[in-house]
Parts: C-alpha cells; structure tokens; sequence
C-alpha cells in the first residue's frame, strides 16, 4: 500500500513539474486558431520567431522609386493601372511554408464596419490578426498615450477564426501593443483601415489611420492605410474590397521594403465605375476651417470645428485628380520628413 501511494506522488509531482514548465503563456497568448472552440494554436515545426530578411529597391526614407520601363501593378506609362490577376502571396509556398503575418488596425474602432470588410478581403492571403480601438479616434495622428494606462481585451467573437483585440488607446498604440505583447514579433504586412472617409491630401497628416500606417514603418514593418470616401456607417465597402486584395497581393508579391507606406483611398462609386489604380502624388489641397461659436443651456461659449475641403492643386497626377476621375488613389508617403531641397539650398547659402 505504502509503494502505491508512493508511486502515485511520484506522478503527482512529475505532472506538477511540466505543467509549470508550459505555463509561460498567458491569457494575452492565447490565440484563436483551427483547433477548436478554445481557440489555441497547436505549435508546429515551423520557427515563427525567425523574420526573413527583406531587400528592396527603395532607400532608408521608404521612397518608392519605379524600375526603368515598369509600373507600378501592371500600370503604363502614366501611372495608370488595370486591375491585375490574383497571384498567390509570398509566403504561401507549397508543402507548409510559413504564411506572412497580416496586423491590421484602423482608428473608426474594432467595430466599425470598415475593419471588418478589410479583414474580409485578406482572408487566405496570411495570418491575420487584429488590434484596434475599442472607440473612435478619428483626427488623433500620430498621438500616443503617456499618462494613462492602456488596457487589451479579447474580441475574438467578431472575426470568425481571426485572433482579434481591442485596446483603449489610440491607433498609433494599437500597434505598438501589437508587437510588443499580442504578437511579440513584428508582423510582415500592417494594414490599417477600411476608414470612413477621406484621407487624401493633407488628412495625410491629420489620420489616425495613416498614423498607425506610418508608426508600422517606423517600426520596420511595411504597412498600407486604405479609405474610402464615404463617411456613412452603411458605406458599400464591396468595391474597395475587390481592390484591397488586389493590392495587398501586389505587394506580397514581391519583396518589399521594410519603411513601405502606402497611402490608399477608394473613390465612392459602384466597382463598375472605378477605371483602375492611379499610382498618385499627394495634392496640395487643405481645409478652409471655420469654427461656429454657440451658447450651451448654462449660456457658456463653445466652439465647433467646420470648414470646406479646397484643392489648390491643379495637377492631373495627384490624388484628389484621381479620385475624381473615379480612379483609386495610391500615393507612396514617408515618414521622413526632411525637405532635401531646402537643406540642399541652406547648405550653400548659410554660413556655418
């Protein structure tokens, strides 16, 4: 009797001792997969902690600059491009070969209907996952959170078997949470949007979703942000989804610079009116803003922001020309933002 019980310890302790080796992973690693309704991920073979190294034709600014004779997606000679064929993405090779991991956020809230249909149009092409805003946080730009915490919640339930997460910070938060304890390593691709609206132009500077875009290729990871003109909650998103994957499988494709930031918008027409993708320079154009003074019910002053929208820019290359003409905007955007001309000028003509 005395052998028996000792026999069971023994076993008690052997199974107390590996369960506090495996244990390391928390709740915030747990991460839905196809394995079933708790969601956990089997750990395969497959070394994800390795990142493959990228090379590119572009320089430390993230500047894309064109191949002599070649566009950009099947574009001629103006920058003008067809629609191109599906080609599977890198990474999606034959026999297992890891899939790219696809971060993708936005700054209208995990909610809105624009992250779920560009979740949508990315399904099959890698290993998506989702950290967003639990809130709105349009207009935010590159703003970060100091002086409050930040908290993660799982919202698993809204992307059938997508690892999903929504974060009470700002976008540009969204992401670096992302890499630094959902992921713990940086993804291969970040997409940020659908938004609703525009974010041509000089919206550039002012978007949290391009914001969250650019803070990606701050972080060496290549990024896209996408909208599309339509501020509307019931927005028809089918048009931009088509061309989402499009352009999504453009760039896995082919290797891809590490500070890639592209800056897309969608024209607010049926797909059979979009001509195809304009690859763009960013319109001089900006608000002419007025702010209407009102008295609240304690008749105190308060202020409310409104303006009109006006391109200054007469250019058949820009952004906001392509979207009028029904064509969806691609406009390559860097964070460096160096005026090399000036500095070039300043050099010979200011004394040291």
């Amino acid at each position: 009797m005395e052998k028996k019980n000792t026999s069971n310890e023994r076993k008690t302790r052997q199974s107390i001792a590996g369960k506090k080796k495996s244990s390391g992973r928390t709740a915030l690693t747990r991460k839905p997969g196809k394995t079933g309704a708790t969601g956990i991920i089997k750990t395969t073979d497959t070394d994800t902690t390795s990142r493959p190294v990228r090379t590119g034709k572009t320089g430390p600014t993230g500047i894309i600059r064109q191949e002599t004779g070649t566009g950009a997606a099947g574009s001629s000679g103006n920058g003008v491009a067809q629609p191109v064929t599906s080609r599977p993405a890198s990474g999606s090779k034959k026999g297992g070969g890891r899939l790219p991991t696809i971060l993708i956020t936005n700054d209208d809230g995990i909610s809105a209907p624009g992250i779920r249909n560009l979740v949508e149009a990315v399904k099959g092409l890698g290993k998506i996952v989702v950290v967003a805003p639990d809130k709105p946080q349009s207009g935010m730009g590159h703003a970060i959170t100091i002086g409050n915490p930040l908290r993660l919640n799982p919202m698993h339930h809204l992307f059938e078997g997508v690892e999903a997460w929504q974060c009470s910070g700002t976008p540009v938060d969204c992401v670096k949470l992302a890499v630094d304890k959902v992921l713990r390593r940086k993804p291969d691709l970040c997409l940020s949007g659908i938004n609703h609206g525009a974010n041509h132009s000089i919206n550039v500077i002012y978007s949290g979703t391009m914001s969250a875009a650019v803070e990606a290729a701050i972080e060496s990871i290549p990024s896209i942000g996408f909208s599309l003109l339509d501020y509307s909650v019931e927005a028809d998103f089918s048009a931009a989804r088509k061309y989402v994957r499009i352009i999504v499988e453009e760039v896995l494709s082919r290797p891809m610079d590490k500070h890639l930031i592209l800056n897309v918008n969608f024209p607010a027409v049926p797909e059979n009116l979009i001509k195809g993708i304009k690859v763009a320079r960013q319109a001089y154009a900006k608000y002419e803003e007025d702010f209407v003074e009102r008295n609240d019910p304690n008749s105190k002053k308060y202020y409310w922001l409104t303006g009109k929208f006006v391109n200054f820019d007469r250019g058949r290359d820009t952004d906001v020309w392509a979207l009028e003409h029904n064509y969806v905007s691609v406009v390559p955007v860097q964070f460096d933002m160096t005026n090399y001309v000036l500095k070039s000028k300043l050099e010979k003509t200011w004394k040291s």
